[in-house]
């Protein structure tokens, strides 16, 4: 099948590489001249896990193909899949803006008929503003799908081509047909593609987010409370998790969740339901406490220096809001080291794989470090933010003897208690006793 993606962020890429892969012909389409060079010479713009090999492999097979023509890509593809940026907007709801506008040029240049798929996430009610929006401008038969995405970062590739479950909102045989066709090759194990109304279909994305940043916020509550009543929060969710109802998954605890969807996503399905005058009070308690939680390190830090860290150098492991990516948005890093410099602080960080963004938004105001273990030495305390696995194992001596004070702030709970007190550390984590 002939593939059009309009956007090369995130979602556009790893889809279009991903529908490449399975033998489909597909024509990315940005706006962004020196991206589309970019990614034309082979350079992947983003860190993804697998991502490299696919694209390198389909660019070579001339199955993926790049452009910044918008009517080439609306020449080329009988599905037209709009993967474009619904950034947050001023009101906490989802900016259309790109999607719209994008939905304007297709029908003022539309020649035959297309499926345009919603594959960004968006609220409830936009296939029907995109199909207004088209028809406004031409009298050539097209249908207009949503079709959410669920992609984990880190995980993406695997998620594209091993889909738990694939949403079609189409009211339309003819689109919902093609749709079909285009997924039959990911679900030959027998995971579902459910077919439903877009409305449907748009508001399954939102609330399986919403759903999932609930339950690691209130597993954070759950851990906050441990941490005053003397509980051991690890207990608690092996407890929690055993039940079948409940699941093993999402209930670590933590500094909050950060990234591209969740904060961003919980923020707009509020705001759609203020715009019908219904309140989400649960998703208001979400988001309240997950942005205080991003902080809760702040006043350990402070208490442990006697409220006094101008010129302390604070150790940072991690900046990516989660592992496997260079994703820093909503990064709870980035927020406590905003505090830290507030505060006087100096700050040394290392990530695997997030530095270069990280000095896209901070230059110079930060010491970036090219291994862990350089980034402590000669700091006053070391800050865990991100659970990439190559911090799980540390050389405890190594780092002790680093570090001015033998303190670790740790905001994923990497480490065990025991194994901490007997290397002489002292350790505060999440929703557990502290170590002194």
């Amino acid at each position: 099948m002939k593939i059009s993606v309009i956007g090369t962020g995130y979602v556009g890429l790893v889809t279009g590489t991903c529908l490449a892969e399975t033998g489909n012909n597909v024509l990315c389409i940005d706006i962004d001249q020196e991206k589309i060079e970019k990614m034309k010479n082979k350079n992947v713009p983003i860190y993804e896990p697998q991502l490299d090999v696919l694209f390198q492999r389909n660019i070579n097979a001339e199955r993926l193909t790049f452009s910044t023509s918008l009517n080439e890509g609306l020449a080329h593809g009988e599905i037209i899949i709009l993967a474009l940026p619904t950034p947050k907007d001023e009101d906490g709801s989802a900016d259309l803006s790109y999607v719209l506008d994008v939905a304007k040029t297709i029908g003022q240049n539309i020649k035959d008929y297309k499926v345009i798929v919603d594959k960004s996430t968006v609220p409830v009610g936009t296939a029907d503003k995109v199909k207004e929006v088209i028809s406004n401008e031409t009298n050539v038969e097209f249908d207009v799908v949503s079709n959410p995405e669920f992609l984990r970062e880190g995980f993406a590739v695997e998620d594209f081509l091993k889909p738990e479950r694939i949403i079609i909102g189409s009211s339309s045989e003819r689109a919902t047909a093609l749709m079909q066709k285009l997924y039959k090759p990911y679900v030959r194990s027998g995971n579902p593609i459910l077919v439903m109304d877009e409305k449907s279909a748009e508001l399954t994305k939102y609330a399986s987010n919403a759903f999932l940043a609930t339950k690691i916020t209130f597993m954070n509550e759950i851990a906050n409370f441990c941490e005053k009543v003397g509980a051991d929060v690890d207990k608690v969710r092996l407890g929690m998790g055993t039940d079948s109802r409940i699941g093993k998954r999402f209930l670590f605890p933590g500094i909050g969740y950060g990234g591209s969807c969740f904060p961003k996503d919980v923020r707009a399905l509020f705001r759609s339901g203020l715009d019908q005058d219904y309140n989400f009070d649960i998703l208001e308690s979400v988001i309240r406490v997950n942005d205080e939680q991003k902080r809760i390190l702040i006043p350990r830090i402070q208490a442990y220096f006697d409220n006094n860290l101008k010129g302390k150098t604070i150790a940072f492991w991690g900046l990516s809001f989660k592992p496997e990516t260079d994703d820093i948005r909503e990064a709870p890093a980035l927020y406590m080291i905003d505090e830290l410099l507030d505060m006087g602080a100096k700050i040394n960080v290392f990530d695997p794989e997030a530095m270069n963004n990280v000095k896209l938004k901070y230059g110079n105001t930060l010491s970036y470090s090219s291994g862990m273990y350089e980034a402590t030495k000669n700091a006053d305390a070391l800050v865990i933010s991100t659970e990439w696995s190559i911090f799980r194992t540390p050389d405890f001596k190594k780092l002790k003897a680093h570090l001015k004070h033998p303190i670790i702030f740790d905001g994923r709970n990497l480490y065990d208690l025991d194994d901490l007190e007997k290397e002489g550390m002292s350790y505060s984590s999440i929703g557990r006793k502290e170590i002194r």
